[in-house]
């Protein structure tokens, strides 16, 4: 089963609450007390969050951290880079030379595609469709993404 790991969603989690209030600034402590995780997880993820630039921080007695640029422009890609490093299926998917089998596989560049097509329909995620609230709003059915591609969410 293909999941993303609990960090993954938490990271989610917190740029969704950051979101809110784009403009404002943010402290560890209240982040965690808003999304109900613990502060150390908190912490540590807004750390993997600004080493990937998707937050910013400013330090001193009114920092704190804010998104590095609009929801809109954040994919969902990028969030699980951050936290989790890049989206592979196989290991050939994501660096060639470390299959001890590459040179006789016979399905490894299929495997290939599929994490590519994957990984494209990841971009097109941005954060404003992962914390959308509306209703009419649904996920793009993503069984041609294969053939050419999904299309961008869609209202109902």
């Amino acid at each position: 089963m293909l999941r993303i790991s609990k960090l993954t969603d938490y990271a989610t989690v917190i740029l969704a609450a950051l979101s809110d209030r784009p403009e404002g600034l943010h402290s560890a402590p209240e982040l965690a007390e808003r999304t109900g995780i613990g502060l150390p997880t908190v912490s540590k993820l807004l750390k993997e969050l600004q080493r990937a630039t998707l937050v910013r921080s400013t330090r001193g007695a009114r920092g704190g951290y804010q998104l590095a640029r609009p929801a809109d422009e954040i994919s969902a890609a990028e969030i699980i880079d951050a936290v989790e490093g890049p989206v592979a299926l196989t290991e050939c998917a994501s660096d060639h030379g470390q299959c001890g089998l590459e040179a006789s596989c016979s399905v490894g560049h299929s495997w290939q595609q599929v994490s590519l097509a994957i990984r494209r329909s990841l971009e097109e995620v941005r954060l404003t469709a992962l914390i959308a609230h509306d209703a009419s709003i649904r996920a793009p059915d993503l069984r041609g993404s294969l053939a050419g591609g999904w299309q961008p969410l869609t209202r109902v």
